[in-house]
């Protein structure tokens, strides 16, 4: 199967990896909806949330508290949106958490989702924060 979610688990392809757990896999969106936006995976290739096994809920949305937690912590939000697809809008069939950054005034209304970019070498900036707190042992917040 080629699925560049598993790639980017197993290493394959290069991404801004923010946390790594047992379970699951965080990384930075490359069209993030704002700055710091995560998608976290599972490990295992597992298409959607109606496919994710009952042994694999609790780790996978601990891991996305953790995330939300450390946004709040170190990029000046002041709280986030946590979203997934299944299937329609659905642009890697890897199952994928949305962990968005929030702020009041920032944009975001109801299932509109802008776009932005990062410049050079910024993600990598967003990501060495994120994984500062994210680290094992670390405190989120």
């Amino acid at each position: 199967m080629d699925c560049l979610f598993c790639r980017i688990v197993a290493g394959e392809v290069p991404a801004e990896v923010v946390l790594e757990t047992d379970a699951a896999v965080g990384f930075l969106d490359t069209r993030p909806v704002f700055k710091g936006h995560v998608l976290l995976v599972p490990r295992d290739h597992i298409p959607t949330l109606t496919d994710l096994p009952d042994d694999q809920v609790t780790p996978l949305f601990t891991a996305a508290r953790t995330v939300a937690g450390a946004m709040t912590q170190v990029l000046g939000a002041q709280g986030s949106f946590v979203a997934m697809n299944n299937v329609v809008s659905q642009s890697v069939p890897h199952l994928h958490v949305h962990v968005v950054p929030r702020t009041k005034g920032d944009g975001l209304r109801g299932f509109f989702w802008p776009r932005t970019k990062y410049a050079e070498g910024e993600a990598a900036d967003y990501g060495r924060r994120l994984r500062a707190v994210l680290a094992p042992g670390a405190d989120p917040g």
